[in-house]
């Protein structure tokens, strides 16, 4: 496994801790279903909060916000936008969403979420369907498309042409 899954497993024991079972997110979440290397450039890891997603004021829209800020401030990493809920360590990033904003934005259902575990850490995972419903709506966000010079399109293809081979 690479460096960013073994410190998002880090994060995701103790986000276990405090009753937070965490999204394995973005491509870092990919690259464990595919086995394929997509260039991760970050951790998105997806917790719990307000189903309004962006329409909430980034302090109040994670439930258990300050007691993550403080076990990643514990992790030594520091929180640099609270609008993204981003932090930085060392050149690696962490970013939380909220994993309730899935069904509206990509029709991904909470309860069809898989729980994986590894040792005694448990974190959700979507499976390549569900990845394809997520980038196929990602493509369609203006922001996220300009923020990531359309990569999405590739892991787009790249899931298509393997639902097809697999089915």
């Amino acid at each position: 496994m690479n460096q960013k899954f073994n410190e998002f497993i880090e994060i995701a024991g103790k986000l276990n801790g405090i009753g937070i079972t965490p999204l394995l997110m973005g491509s870092v979440g990919l690259e464990v279903v595919t086995g394929r290397s997509w260039d991760a450039q970050d951790l998105d890891i997806h917790v719990p909060g307000d189903k309004r997603g962006w329409e909430v004021p980034a302090e109040t829209s994670i439930h258990n916000w300050s007691e993550i800020v403080e076990i990643m401030e514990s992790m030594d990493y520091t929180l640099i936008d609270l609008h993204e809920h981003e932090f930085w360590k060392e050149g690696q990033s962490v970013e939380f969403g909220i994993i309730d904003t899935l069904p509206d934005f990509s029709g991904v259902r909470i309860e069809d979420l898989e729980i994986h575990r590894i040792g005694e850490v448990n974190y959700y995972l979507l499976n390549p369907e569900q990845y394809l419903r997520v980038y196929e709506a990602s493509s369609q966000d203006s922001y996220r498309a300009d923020q990531n010079n359309h990569k999405d399109l590739g892991k787009i293809e790249y899931l298509k042409h393997e639902l097809i081979k697999n089915s």
